[in-house]
C-alpha cells in the first residue's frame, strides 16, 4: 500500500515531524505507517522510504554474516594460475603487497583503502550503530558512528574490484591453466551480503530509531 505525505498545515507541525522530498523539495508533514507501507510525494511520485518490519534485526543478521565472509574473501585464494609449470595463488590481500613490493605504492593504498580497509570500517561501523539500537546503549556514538558511516559509503568499491577480477580471469585463460579459488566465491557472497544490508538497513528508520523516535524498530 502505498501512503501520500501531507503538506497541509505545514506551520502548526513541530520540526521533528516534517520530511522534504529529495527530487521536488517539497516540505511535508511525516505519515503514520505500519510495516510494508511505502510514503510517496503527492507532487512529484517519489518515493520518500518504506516503513520494514524488523530492520535492526535483519540489519544485524546480514553484518555478521558480511563480517564472516570479511577473511576468507580477502586472504583466500581467488584463482590460482599455472603457467609453464609454476603455480601461483592471488588473493586480495596478496594482490595489494604485489602492487606495493613492484613499485606502485600509491596505486596499493588506494585498492587497499577501497577493497579492504572502508569495507571493513563501514560493516564495523555498521555493526556498533545496529548494536547501540538493539541493546540501547550509548546512542550518540551511535549517531557520530552512522554519520561517519554515510561518509564513507563512497569509498566502498567491491563491485569496482570484482570488475577488475572478471576481466583478468577472462584475460588470462587463454594464457594459462586458471582455476577459481573459493575466495572469488566469497568475495561475490561479500558484496552480494552488504548490497542486501544497503537495502534492508532503511535510513529512515535508523536515523529514527536512533534519536529515540521509533520505539518499535527492533519489531
Amino acid at each position: 500500500m502505498v501512503e501520500p505525505a501531507s503538506s497541509d498545515n505545514l506551520p502548526a507541525l513541530e520540526l521533528d515531524r516534517l520530511i522534504a522530498c529529495h527530487e521536488c523539495d517539497l516540505l511535508l508533514r511525516k505519515p503514520l505507517t505500519s510495516a510494508g507501507e511505502k510514503v510517496e510525494c503527492p507532487r512529484c511520485g517519489y518515493e520518500l522510504y518504506t516503513h520494514r518490519s524488523q530492520v535492526v534485526r535483519r540489519s544485524l543478521a546480514l553484518v555478521i554474516t558480511a563480517l564472516l565472509l570479511y577473511l576468507p574473501a580477502n586472504f583466500l585464494p581467488i584463482m590460482q594460475l599455472n603457467l609453464l609449470g609454476q603455480v601461483t595463488e592471488d588473493t586480495v590481500w596478496s594482490g595489494v603487497l604485489g602492487l606495493y613490493s613492484s613499485g606502485m605504492q600509491s596505486i596499493a593504498v588506494v585498492v587497499f583503502l577501497c577493497s579492504m580497509a572502508m569495507p571493513l570500517l563501514k560493516l564495523l561501523c555498521q555493526f556498533a550503530v545496529l548494536l547501540s539500537i538493539r541493546l540501547d546503549i550509548g546512542r550518540s556514538y551511535g549517531l557520530l558512528l552512522y554519520r561517519i558511516y554515510h561518509h564513507m559509503r563512497e569509498w566502498g568499491m567491491l563491485e569496482v574490484y570484482l570488475m577488475g577480477i572478471l576481466v583478468a580471469i577472462v584475460k588470462l585463460v587463454d594464457l594459462a591453466d586458471l582455476s577459481i579459488g573459493l575466495g572469488l566465491f566469497c568475495f561475490i557472497a561479500l558484496l552480494l551480503v552488504q548490497v542486501w544490508l544497503e537495502v534492508t538497513m532503511s535510513p529512515h528508520q535508523i536515523w529514527e530509531a536512533l534519536s529515540g523516535e521509533d520505539k518499535h524498530a527492533c519489531d
